[in-house]
This record gives structure tokens, C-alpha cells and sequence, in this order.
């Protein structure tokens, strides 16, 4: 080979780092400030007050949430008592879309008022189903649900769980997920099915409610193609998909904290992946959320860059907001709120060092705030999972926080 020649080797300027957008990574990760324009590690900020006002303002800003309002009052659809608790069946109806579909659990014959949790379901690239993740009512689970309640849940729905032990749940569909989910028959026929194999506009196309194995894969593959096409569709309406989410979400907190049995000065909200994922967006900007917790969904922008944004949903990504603040920092908008973080060393969907990292700016925003006794990041071992013993740990913050004060 002679001297200079490039072939086989690098180009002058070029670097070995390995990323999702090749050799480019290593130059767009230096763009990424540190600390970011609003961080409170930054030493221009003083006043927690000032900062947080600032930051909340920019991020909301940024995430275009639509005005989305309840249409009329909510119904209760069913209503009954299961294993020592009353649940009801609720649904409800937005501007677009059709009705939202959720569950309201309590202990049967509570006296008082109960501190209120929003439990907020994942997104496991299952779109088929959404709050029958993490909860069980009158009718038997679908057996997809009993498996992945035992990969993910240790195989307890954990909101009637947190409900037994005092606690008033609301678990929603949020879009586009259970009774939130875009249909296939909905959207034009080219696109129809898109990632499933089938023939275009063929006999398989039809606009069926998915009952077999078979039928929930081929939704759920469609499903998975189509995020890009409604994250491009959402960015024309003048709005992003976190945005979106946040608005669903705000409208069920409000639900809750209305509830006659609901202590609306003793609210948490928490979930595992993409509920952690929700919960960073909702109790980041929403003070109403006393106390949180999020479980595995914990990483850095820097992660999903180089890294991991190929393991992730289109609802994480709100353009420009990285340049003002780390991912971690948006639920750190919450401080000197409590907040428990929950990670798993095996955890495929994150770079361990970009979780430890994410841990890291966290407690530092605490710790400036003076606050770090109410901040706890955790690892626990296994892979991406709410196991029963993450969740016991949760539960028992939520007590530490809902409950003794």
C-alpha cells in the first residue's frame, strides 16, 4: 500500500469511534454543552426559583404540548370489587381520537381521603395494549398480558398491588396505545402494512380487532414502522410526540386529583420504561406530583446519540431541547421534590456508564438545591425490568413520601 492511501484506513480528520450516525457521532456530541444552557449545575444559577421558572418555560416551549380538555364528562362504564378492592371502568373523551379507556382502583371501604397515584403504563413495543400492562380487572388477562406481566412485572399488575396497600390508582390508555392506538383501517391504504410482510390492500388488511398471537405480532410490527410516519405527521401539526404524551397525561392527573377520595396534596406518579419515560416529562414540569419514580428509562442525551436511540420510541425526542438541558436534569426540574430513579445493570436498552452518568447529574442538581435526602438513584441487577423487588422499593417511597408525612 502506498504511503497516504486511505484504503482500509482512516481519512484525514476521521475517528474510530463507533456510533449510530458513524463516524459523525463523535463531532455532533461535542455540540452537546456541559453543563447545558439552563442547568442549574451551570454557576449562573443561583435562585432555585428563578432557575426552575426559566427552565420549565423553555421546555415547555419546546415541547408544543397541544391545549388538549376533557369533552364532556367522564363515565363510568363498570364498576365492581375484586380481591379487596373497588374498580371502577372509566372512559373518556379528547378532542381527537378515539375514547380513553382506564381504570380507577381503591382499597373496598376506605375512610378518608387516600393519597392519589397516576400509574402510567410502558410502551414495550406492544401498542396493542396499554394499561392492562400493570393492571387486572373482572375479565381474564389476555395471555399475551400474563406473559409480559412475567417478563417485566415479576408477574404482579403492580397498580392493583399499590392499590391494596392504600393507595388510589388511575392507570389510562395514553396514545397511542389500547383503546389509543391508530388503527390500521385508519390510515391510507400504502401504508397499511407497513413491516408485516402482508400484500398492500390485501384480504389481511382488513380493519380487525387483533385476537390471536399472530394477529397482535402483525399489529404490533405495523405499529413499530408507522412511529416515524407520526412523529413526522405530529412535527407538521406544530407539536412533538413527549408533548403529546403530556398533555394526555396532564389531562388524567387532573381526573385524579378530582376524585372526592383523593387527597389531591398527596400525588405520585411513576412507571417502568416508557412510563418512567412519562414520568420524567410529567412530574419534571408538573409540581402536582409530590412524589416519583422512574424505573428504567434513565440515560443521558449523550447515550441516545452515540449509543442507544435505536432501542427507543419516537415519544422520547423533543428537537432542540437537548442543547438546554440533559435528559436526567428534565425530571431534576422537579427539585427539591422527591424522586427515586431506578435502573438495571444488564438493562440492554442503556450504556451502564451513560446511567451512572445520568445518576451523577441528578444528585448534583439536588445537592445544590440542598436537597439530597430526597433523591435516591438506584441500580438494581437483571435487565430491563420493574422487578418485585424494584417495586417494593418504590412502594416504600411512596410511603416515605405520601403516607408518614
Amino acid at each position: 500500500m502506498k504511503a497516504g492511501s486511505t484504503r482500509g484506513g482512516r481519512r484525514p480528520g476521521q475517528t474510530g469511534a463507533v456510533s449510530m450516525i458513524g463516524r459523525n457521532g463523535s463531532w455532533f456530541a461535542g455540540r452537546l454543552p456541559d453543563p447545558a444552557r439552563l442547568s442549574f449545575r451551570s454557576p449562573r444559577f443561583e435562585s432555585l426559583d428563578a432557575w426552575r421558572a426559566e427552565a420549565i418555560a423553555k421546555v415547555e416551549e419546546l415541547l408544543a404540548a397541544p391545549a388538549t380538555r376533557l369533552v364532556g364528562k367522564p363515565s363510568v362504564d363498570a364498576s365492581y370489587k375484586l380481591d379487596g378492592l373497588e374498580i371502577e371502568e372509566l372512559s373518556w373523551r379528547l378532542p381527537y381520537g378515539g375514547e380513553t379507556a382506564a381504570f380507577f382502583i381503591k382499597p373496598a371501604g376506605q375512610v378518608g381521603k387516600l393519597p392519589g397515584v397516576l400509574a402510567l403504563h410502558d410502551h414495550g413495543a406492544n401498542k396493542l395494549f396499554g394499561k392492562e400492562k400493570i393492571v387486572l380487572g373482572r375479565e381474564p388477562p389476555h395471555p399475551l398480558m400474563v406473559e409480559y406481566q412475567g417478563l417485566y412485572y415479576g408477574g404482579r399488575p403492580w397498580a392493583n398491588e399499590l392499590a391494596r396497600r392504600g393507595y388510589a390508582v388511575l392507570v389510562h390508555d395514553v396514545f397511542p396505545f389500547g383503546s389509543r392506538r391508530i388503527s390500521r383501517g385508519e390510515v391510507p391504504v400504502e401504508i397499511r402494512d407497513l413491516g408485516t410482510g402482508l400484500i398492500v390492500g390485501g384480504p389481511e388488511s382488513r380493519d380487525t380487532e387483533p385476537a390471536t398471537f399472530e394477529e397482535a405480532i402483525t399489529y404490533n410490527r405495523w405499529a413499530a414502522e408507522h412511529e416515524a410516519i407520526v412523529a413526522k405527521s405530529l412535527f407538521s401539526a406544530g407539536t412533538t410526540w413527549p408533548g403529546l404524551v403530556l398533555a394526555e397525561d396532564r389531562v388524567a392527573l387532573d381526573y385524579l386529583v378530582s376524585r372526592p377520595e383523593v387527597d389531591p396534596d398527596r400525588i405520585g406518579a411513576g412507571g417502568l420504561s416508557g412510563g418512567g419515560l412519562r414520568t420524567v416529562y410529567l412530574a419534571g414540569t408538573d409540581p402536582r406530583i409530590k412524589a416519583a419514580f422512574c424505573s428504567g428509562f434513565m440515560t443521558t442525551w449523550r447515550d441516545l446519540l452515540l449509543h442507544k436511540s435505536f432501542t427507543h420510541t419516537w415519544m422520547a425526542y423533543t428537537p432542540l431541547l437537548p442543547g438546554y438541558l440533559d435528559f436526567p436534569e428534565l425530571l431534576a426540574l422537579r427539585v427539591p421534590l422527591p424522586t427515586l430513579v431506578q435502573n438495571c445493570t444488564e438493562d440492554s436498552l442503556f450504556t451502564l456508564a451513560e446511567v451512572r452518568r445520568a445518576f451523577k447529574l441528578i444528585t448534583e442538581v439536588y445537592r445544590k438545591a440542598k436537597a439530597t435526602e430526597r433523591c435516591r438513584c438506584a441500580l438494581h441487577p437483571g435487565g430491563h425490568q420493574f422487578s418485585l423487588p424494584m417495586q417494593e422499593e418504590a412502594f416504600a417511597f411512596l410511603d416515605t413520601w405520601l403516607k408518614a408525612r
